[in-house]
């Protein structure tokens, strides 16, 4: 890879990032205690189909430090060192991170391209669900009501800003993938 593919692609991700960070301001449907439904992880799944998964998860890994700094405040409500670094890995670092990895998922469906990289979104979703489901359990799992159990609290709780996230963004990915093909194609491959 030439230095002006790196740099291109690297340019191509900090405009991915800056639009995702946009997109977490506009929420369609916010939380009390944090989550909302947004577009923010549509340019970064975009970013892993268009370049790999190695500059989707680098991207990512950016988006989710930025998002970290951000918001740091909410670190800081974890009682321990050990829940502060659980809260580091589980709400930002590994959350946007494993948004990269939609092309190698979208791998597993072959010949059918598009239903690939919806497919893609759809299980980088699930795993974005996961860690945040893993945080509300083991993190902030003393906010669930008075006899729900902390699992119970974590899945619905996260459940309902999560799961139509990922509704919203696999109809996005498939009509993007639908009307303009082009834009899952990198410029430097």
């Amino acid at each position: 890879m030439t230095t002006t593919s790196k740099t291109r692609i690297l340019v191509e991700g900090a405009m991915l990032i800056a639009l995702a960070t946009i997109l977490s301001y506009i929420k369609f449907y916010d939380l009390p205690f944090g989550g909302s439904i947004t577009l923010e992880m549509l340019p970064l799944v975009i970013m892993g189909l268009r370049n790999g998964p190695k500059w989707g998860c680098f991207t990512g890994f950016v988006h989710g430090l930025l998002q970290m700094i951000i918001g740091f405040s909410n670190v800081m409500y974890c009682a321990t060192l050990l829940s502060q670094i659980g809260c580091i890995l589980l709400d930002y670092l590994l959350a946007f991170t494993v948004l990269g990895l939609a092309p190698v998922f979208a791998k597993m469906c072959g010949k059918h391209v598009k239903i690939g990289y919806v497919v893609g979104a759809i299980i980088c979703g699930i795993l974005r669900f996961v860690c945040s489901f893993l945080s509300g359990w083991l993190l902030w799992g003393s906010y669930a009501p008075e006899g729900m159990s902390p699992v119970v609290y974590s899945l619905t709780y996260n459940g309902s800003y999560m799961v139509p996230d990922i509704i919203i963004l696999a109809v996005i990915i498939a009509i993007l993938a639908a009307a303009a093909p082009k834009l899952f194609k990198s410029e430097t491959k």
